[in-house]
Parts: C-alpha cells; sequence; structure tokens
C-alpha cells in the first residue's frame, strides 16, 4: 500500500494467469479444433497457449519491482496496431489504393 503512494502516476499493473488457463480449455474444445483444421488443414496442438501458460506462472514468482520492470518491457516492445503517415504519404497510399474508383 504504502508503495502505490510513493510514485501515484505510475499504473501498476497486476498479472493474471486466468486468462491463460481459458486460452487452453477453448483451444482444446471441439469449435477451435474445427476451426483449425478447417482453415489451416490441421488439428492445433496448443503448444503457444501451454508456453504462453508457463511464462504467466514464472512471472508470478518474480518479485514484484521486477515484475513490472518486464511487463513494461514488453509493453514497449510490441509493435504499434497503426502505422503513422505524413500527409502526403496517406494522400499518395489513397491515390494507390482507391485512384482506380474515379475513372468510373
Amino acid at each position: 500500500m504504502s508503495e502505490q503512494k510513493k510514485d501515484p502516476a505510475a499504473p501498476r499493473r497486476r498479472l493474471s494467469c486466468i486468462p491463460c488457463f481459458d486460452a487452453i480449455w477453448f483451444c482444446y474444445s471441439p469449435v477451435h479444433q474445427m476451426q483449425q483444421y478447417y482453415r489451416v488443414g490441421v488439428l492445433d496442438n496448443c503448444s503457444q497457449k501451454w508456453s504462453d501458460l508457463f511464462d504467466c506462472l514464472s512471472l508470478k514468482t518474480k518479485p514484484s519491482s521486477e515484475l513490472q520492470e518486464i511487463l513494461e518491457a514488453r509493453e514497449k516492445a510490441k509493435p504499434h496496431i497503426w502505422s503513422f503517415r505524413t500527409p502526403e504519404e496517406a494522400a499518395a497510399n489513397w491515390e494507390r489504393t482507391f485512384g482506380h474508383l474515379d475513372e468510373m
């Protein structure tokens, strides 16, 4: 509690492994397996979900300060979902993508 009062600007991240358990549970469901078979042609062995769970459980054993540093580093390493463009780049991309519609 006193740790939160020291630095109120920094949000504390809580790590929960419940989404990992849910992902494994869903991965072995017939719905997911049939979707994977339909889309990819093979059944999912769920190895990535198990890796995520083991990673989460190993992070739970770390001290709080080290955990915060690891989570912040991972968040910074994630690529941003949007690609930022200058107005000129955006106009050129728009023309390249949708320019053929002006000819109709």
